[in-house]
C-alpha cells in the first residue's frame, strides 16, 4: 500500500554505478503495516461479526498481500543496507539470523496454542472443541512423526501457514540480490518467472506427511508481491507517477472487482458466481492468481496518491485543535503497531483464539462485538509498546541507577 516516493532513484543497469535505497523508515509503510495488524486479528477471530466488513470482503486481495507487500518494503530498509556495504555473504548472515528469529517464532506460536487450547477442552464443559476446531488430532494422534514434521516445516497446519511461507521468501532475498548485482532485470525477471512457473504447474510444498495437502501459501507465487515491495523500496523499479489518469483507472479496477468478490452480490447474482467458479485460477488465494496482483496494485496506487507526498495528508494539522492532537495520538497507535509487526502477528493469532472462547461464553451480540474486538486492539497495542520498550534496552540506561 506505499511505495517508494518518485524522487528515489532507481538502481542503475550496471553493477558499475552506484546504488540508491532508501535506508530509513517511510511513514506511510508502518501506518499500511498497522492497519493490516488490525485486520488480521479481526480476520482470525473465529465466528467475528466484523470481518464482514474487512477488506477481503470486497476486493480479490486483502490484509495478507499489504502484509507481504509492506514485509517486502521493511526488508529492502532493513537488510539492504548490509547487502550495499558488507557485501552478499553478510547480508546474507543478516537474512539468516532473521530467518531464525521468525521460524522460533512460528515454533514458539504453534506450542503455546496447541497447548492452549488442550487446556480449554479439558478445564472448560463439554460442548466446545477447540483442539478439533484447529484441526490439531491429527499431530496428538502421531506426535513422533508430526513433531519432526513440524521442525522440519513439512507439517504446517492451516492456521499456522503466514509465517512458514514469510520463512521461505526472506531465504530467497540473498539470491535475488545476487542477481540483482548481475542486472537488475535479471532479479526481476526470475521473480516473474518463478511465479509464472507456479501459475503452469501449480508446484508447492507438502503441508502434512499424511495426505496430499500442499501449503495453503505458496512461497513460490506469493514472492512476487513481495519483492514487488523489495524492488520498489530498494530503487530497483521506479514508483509509478501520479497520474489523473492513471489514479481514475486503478479505481476503475476496484469497482469492477466489486461484485466479484463480494459475497453479497454474487450470491444474488449467478453471473457472477459462474465467472469465480470458473476462473477461480485467476483469484486463488494459495498461488497468488494474477487479479489478486491487479488489484492489490490499483488499490495501492489509489492509497499511495490519498496519503500524499510522503504521507503528507496522514500528518496532523498544524493547529493544535482536539481532532488534531487525538488523530496526532491515533496515528502514533498504528504505526508503532506496524513497527512491531512481528511481535503483534504472534500476539493476534494467540489471542486471536482466545477472543474466539470469549465470544463463545458471552454470545455475539453487537454489544459484545464492540468490546470483544477493543479488547484484542487494545492487546495488540500493548504488545507493540511493550515490544519496542524492550528492543530499547531500557535496564541499559542509567538514569536513575543506584
Amino acid at each position: 500500500m506505499t511505495m517508494a516516493d518518485a524522487s528515489i532513484t532507481p538502481i542503475p543497469v550496471s553493477k558499475t554505478q552506484s546504488v540508491a535505497c532508501a535506508t530509513v523508515r517511510d511513514p506511510r509503510l508502518d501506518f499500511f503495516r498497522g492497519i493490516a495488524m488490525f485486520i488480521i486479528l479481526i480476520a482470525h477471530v473465529p465466528n467475528d461479526w466484523l470481518a464482514l466488513w474487512i477488506p477481503a470482503r470486497f476486493g480479490f486481495s486483502d490484509a495478507t498481500e499489504t502484509f507481504v507487500f509492506c514485509s517486502g518494503m521493511a526488508s529492502a530498509i532493513a537488510f539492504g543496507r548490509v547487502f550495499r556495504t558488507r557485501g552478499l555473504a553478510m547480508g546474507t548472515a543478516r537474512v539468516g539470523f532473521r530467518v531464525w528469529q521468525v521460524y522460533w517464532a512460528h515454533i514458539a506460536l504453534f506450542f503455546a496454542i496447541a497447548a492452549t487450547m488442550v487446556a480449554l477442552n479439558t478445564v472448560l464443559p463439554e460442548g466446545r472443541d477447540y483442539v478439533g476446531q484447529l484441526n490439531l488430532y491429527p499431530f496428538f494422534k502421531d506426535a513422533q512423526t508430526n513433531l519432526l514434521g513440524l521442525i522440519t516445516l513439512t507439517y504446517v497446519p492451516n492456521y499456522f501457514d503466514i509465517l512458514p511461507m514469510y520463512l521461505v521468501i526472506l531465504a530467497m532475498m540473498p539470491v535475488m540480490y545476487a542477481l540483482a548485482r548481475v542486472h537488475v532485470a535479471l532479479a526481476l525477471s526470475a521473480s516473474v518467472a518463478l511465479w509464472l512457473f507456479v501459475q503452469v504447474t501449480g508446484w508447492n510444498l507438502p503441508a502434512e506427511p499424511w495426505s496430499e495437502r500442499e501449503w495453503f501459501f505458496n512461497p513460490f507465487g506469493w514472492q512476487l508481491i513481495f519483492f514487488t515491495g523489495f524492488a520498489l523500496m530498494s530503487g530497483w523499479t521506479p514508483a509509478p507517477p501520479v497520474d489523473r489518469r492513471l489514479f481514475w483507472i486503478a479505481v476503475t479496477v476496484i469497482l469492477i472487482s466489486l461484485p466479484f468478490a463480494y459475497f453479497r452480490i454474487f450470491n444474488a447474482f449467478p453471473v457472477f458466481l459462474e465467472w469465480r467458479k470458473e476462473f477461480d485460477i485467476l483469484i486463488q488465494k494459495s498461488d497468488f492468481g494474477v487479479l489478486r496482483y491487479v488489484h492489490f496494485l490499483a488499490t495501492a496506487y489509489v492509497a499511495w496518491v490519498l496519503v500524499g507526498q510522503k504521507g503528507a495528508r496522514l500528518l496532523p494539522s498544524g493547529a493544535a485543535t482536539l481532532s488534531a492532537n487525538v488523530w496526532a495520538v491515533v496515528l502514533k497507535v498504528i504505526m508503532k503497531v506496524g513497527q512491531q509487526s512481528l511481535a503483534v502477528f504472534i500476539a493476534s493469532m494467540y489471542f486471536a483464539r482466545l477472543l474466539g472462547v470469549l465470544f463463545d461464553h458471552v454470545g455475539r451480540t453487537h454489544v459484545s462485538m464492540i468490546w470483544v474486538n477493543a479488547l484484542g486492539f487494545a492487546i495488540i497495542i500493548a504488545v507493540a509498546f511493550g515490544a519496542a520498550w524492550f528492543k530499547s534496552a531500557p535496564w541499559k540506561s542509567k538514569r536513575g541507577a543506584v
